[in-house]
């Protein structure tokens, strides 16, 4: 049997490059070392799980270890939380604050912040907690622009920062900033370049590449080693694609220029790409691969090939909205002929470029596709108008309930009231030896515990009416809208892009489509559907 009071903890560990000089004294291996030293003889302690984040910013909590950790708290199998100091927990004060003075709490876990002196089941937390928080984000903010400017420099030095480095290239092994040629990889590159000088299409070239079995690029990488991982690459694309080439035929870096700060990423948020004009180009900081001639007649070519798609007379209603449902590539349209018949087909992106040995084609008729959109629309208007009532009476019943909770929470704000009053009393009593030390920490205790209870209520009231703040759903845009969509009898442009989020092609004439209202209405029906309709 479990003995009672036994913790089940679990150990967090989080280490990133905004520690700074730091980083010595707060590697894992110390974090580890530490807690583990706490933790020796303490019976009441069982080590459930350890969780690290190695590479993590403690600006905001969307760490994998994390996560993870708060999915076992979630499912009941911990109730304790162990980290060297608060700093490793999170530097974010706002969001750190909530999980140790709400989250934690209500979830019956204790937190122990060991360097900090901070254990929530002896002592509440001290007053300097919130500024300890916002030291500690202050901290990440000075040493993340620290960082940020000393990246700069070398940038503008012309030496190489980035994690890894451009198809072609390795990071040379005596200095990580410079960049050496990787001679197998190099040879793809000018061959590239010559296919494209000779006339050869960017997707000829991706399937020539691809019929001679030579891996693409990120493949290549990870082959060599390395943990990379295109964030724009979907996640079964391990082929060459026109995008690739393309990025090939346009990277400067290959004319032995060191082009960097493409992007640009602030504290809380993600890389934001960079004007053209604000990139750090160093020339000739490294071995060419590609010699200047090539490179001048190459981008001539681009410029001459390159044009701009009349998207008003050409482009369909559906434009941008097609996935294929298993590859993830945007379907394509490909006007077609059949006994003298014109008629619209959609295609798989990567079976009309790549072939079947990538994918299926995954076709759907246009004119089938609109009918299966707008009947989907109907039904779902209909459920709206149907479903308006029933809403309504509901809303009735939680004005009453927020009434209820109104005149509840008034009581309890009183009675918390009194009870202030009555501490100030018992302890002017005490210093009056009026009564007892031993009277006075009873009588302290008894109204501690009624006022916990009291606060308690209020939380819980507080967040019912958080959930219940919108009075009336139908006061939601989007229901507006549908409701306006009542006699909704054929599709358009703006009808598509106001509603539909995305819509996902699979093969079997299956189809999933999901609405820019999913949310909105996700308590009311189910807004995306899978409809195994036929498309001819």
């Amino acid at each position: 049997m479990e003995k009672q009071n036994l913790f089940r903890a679990a150990v967090y560990i989080r280490l990133s490059r905004e520690d700074g000089d730091k980083a010595e004294s707060d590697s894992i291996g110390n974090q580890r070392k530490l807690i583990s030293d706490y933790l020796k003889n303490k019976e009441d302690f069982i080590l459930y799980d350890t969780y690290i984040d190695d590479g993590y910013t403690g600006t905001n909590f969307r760490r994998p270890a994390f996560q993870r950790m708060i999915d076992d708290i979630e499912a009941g199998a911990v109730n304790c939380v162990i980290v060297k100091d608060l700093s490793r927990f999170g530097r974010d004060y706002i969001d750190t604050g909530k999980f140790l003075e709400r989250y934690f709490p209500d979830n019956d876990v204790r937190f122990i912040a060991i360097t900090d002196n901070i254990d929530s089941m002896k002592q509440a937390y001290d007053m300097l907690l919130p500024i300890k928080n916002i030291f500690n984000e202050q901290y990440a903010r000075d040493i993340s622009k620290k960082v940020h400017s000393a990246m700069r420099a070398k940038q503008k030095a012309g030496e190489f920062i980035g994690a890894f480095a451009s198809y072609g290239y390795r990071k040379s092994p005596v200095n990580k900033n410079k960049l050496v040629v990787d001679e197998y990889a190099a040879g793809i590159v000018r061959r590239v370049f010559r296919l494209y000088i000779s006339g050869y299409g960017k997707i000829r070239i991706a399937g020539i590449l691809n019929d001679e079995g030579i891996v693409c690029p990120s493949e290549y990488k990870r082959l060599n080693g390395e943990k990379y991982r295109n964030c724009n690459r979907l996640s079964k694309t391990a082929y060459w694609t026109y995008s690739t080439i393309n990025n090939i035929l346009k990277n400067e870096m290959y004319c032995g220029n060191m082009v960097q700060h493409r992007t640009c990423q602030h504290m809380h948020g993600k890389a934001r790409p960079q004007e053209k004009e604000d990139w750090i180009v160093i020339k000739g900081t490294h071995e060419a691969i590609i010699d200047e001639e090539t490179w001048n007649t190459a981008q001539k070519l681009l410029q001459c090939r390159t044009r701009e798609p009349d998207l008003n007379s050409n482009m369909s209603i559906f434009a941008g909205f097609l996935k294929c449902g298993d590859c993830g590539r945007t379907l394509c349209k490909k006007n077609m002929t059949s006994q003298s018949k014109k008629y619209v087909m959609y295609q798989c992106g990567t079976y009309v470029h790549s072939g079947r040995r990538f994918c299926t084609p995954h076709r759907i008729n246009h004119d089938v596709l609109e009918a299966i959109v707008l009947g989907d629309l109907k039904v779902i208007i209909q459920n709206v108008s149907d479903l308006k009532e029933i809403v309504e009476e509901q809303m009735k019943e939680i004005l009453t309930v927020k009434k209820v909770s109104e005149d509840e929470r008034q009581k309890l704000e009183n009675e918390l009231q009194k009870l202030k009053n009555m501490k100030k009393v018992i302890y002017e009593d005490y210093r009056e030896e009026l009564i007892t030390k031993e009277e006075y920490i009873s009588y302290r205790q008894d109204y501690q515990q009624k006022e916990d209870l009291y606060l308690r209520r209020l939380r819980q009231l507080q967040e019912q009416e958080e959930e219940h703040a919108d009075t009336n759903v139908f006061e939601d845009l989007w229901l507006k809208r549908l409701l306006q969509f009542k006699d909704i009898e054929a599709l358009d442009r703006d009808i598509i892009v106001e509603m539909v989020h995305k819509i996902k092609i699979y093969e079997n004439h299956k189809i999933a489509i999901t609405y820019n209202f999913s949310n909105e209405l996700e308590n009311l029906f189910k807004a995306t559907y899978t409809m195994n309709e036929s498309v001819g």
